[in-house]
């Protein structure tokens, strides 16, 4: 069992939509979704042409033509609300993975980010009400937390968007949830494969920002099997937070190369030296659910059922931050979560 398994999910018959599709997470989760499930429709919707041709050839090294024969790919972006409702007709959950994520391109081309990350939310919150979409998952970051860079104030936005479109659903009945959480390993933009493609070169050094900066680290197969039990879980407006550990990025350093010195080159524009997934202000609408933390909304005006009474609440100044995290990795640890980041291998099912 992994570390955050489902137990009653059931995705078989179900048509699901994915945003970014074509991304890292986008295409880990679907590969998982196609191994343990039968869906009816999996719909891929991302922009980029030359992506989706090489995922559908990806794809079919990895499974048969029946297995693949739910996939569809929708060419499209998230700023044009019209193809998106197009697009949506007749799915029943909506996995939103699009965005911008890189910090210096978003500090650099501000409006492209709000467009994508703001504008590109409420497109996806218009379009999964007009077609009566059951259940919507937005994928956000530990930088929409106390942002203080671009991004992270993007994502804020985006959060907000998604947990407030819970109000507007009515009899429509569509429910929405935020997952939050941090660095994934092995993710394009992760510092992982930088330190990775450095070392087969031959570096000399690696370039560390500041001694003192710590992140939180979740695998890519952790991040899938995070948004797929919050699905589970979810009853309508809140942002999800799993417990996952933390690490210096010095010892990270250290761990994949021993030995081999580090180069100070300072901390980068919009950077933090640590990442928060919680601040104490939302202490006070947080649970505690086991595996991870929901933070409830803060406007409820809609049916729903609070996880108040069902799990204990945190206390009110409990704030949870990479360097006062109560779980840290070691060095070995790191290196097993570099091997799981790795690509999982599908599990061929029965067949009928």
């Amino acid at each position: 069992m992994g570390r955050f398994a489902t137990t009653n999910l059931d995705l078989d018959g179900k048509v699901i939509l994915v945003t970014g599709g074509t991304g890292s997470f986008g295409r880990r989760f679907i590969e998982t979704v196609l191994g343990r499930f039968r869906p009816r429709k999996l719909i891929v919707y991302s922009r980029d042409e030359l992506k989706q041709h090489e995922m559908q050839i990806d794809l079919a090294e990895k499974f048969d033509a029946q297995e693949l024969s739910c996939m569809r790919f929708f060419l499209g972006d998230v700023r044009d609300r019209e193809r998106l409702t197009l697009a949506m007709r007749g799915v029943d959950i909506v996995i939103h993975a699009a965005a911008l994520k890189q910090v210096p391109a978003a500090e650099y081309n501000p409006s492209e980010c709000i467009h994508t990350n703001i504008m590109g939310a409420e497109n996806v919150v218009w379009a999964c009400l007009t077609n009566r979409v059951k259940q919507v998952v937005a994928l956000s970051t530990d930088k929409a937390c106390n942002p203080v860079n671009l991004y992270g104030a993007t994502k804020l936005a985006s959060d907000k968007t998604f947990v407030a479109a819970n109000n507007l659903s009515g009899d429509i009945g569509t429910r929405f949830a935020v997952v939050r959480y941090g660095n994934v390993v092995g993710s394009r933009g992760s510092v992982a494969p930088l330190f990775e493609r450095l070392i087969a070169r031959g570096a000399a050094e690696l370039p560390i920002t500041d001694t003192r900066m710590t992140r939180f680290w979740i695998t890519l197969n952790q991040g899938v099997d995070f948004v797929l039990s919050s699905l589970e879980l979810m009853r309508g407006g809140e942002i999800f937070v799993p417990k996952i550990p933390s690490m210096k990025m010095t010892e990270l350093a250290a761990a994949m190369a021993p030995g081999l010195p580090i180069k100070i080159i300072g901390i980068r524009p919009g950077e933090k030296l640590h990442e928060m997934m919680i601040s104490a202000d939302d202490a006070r609408t947080t649970v505690d659910l086991g595996d991870r933390y929901a933070i409830e909304p803060a406007f409820v005006e809609y049916q729903r059922q609070s996880y108040v009474g069902d799990y204990p609440t945190v206390a009110e100044s409990f704030s949870y931050a990479s360097d006062s995290n109560d779980e840290w990795l070691s060095g070995e640890g790191l290196m097993a979560l570099l091997s799981d980041g790795a690509p999982e291998r599908p599990r061929r099912r029965a067949t009928d």
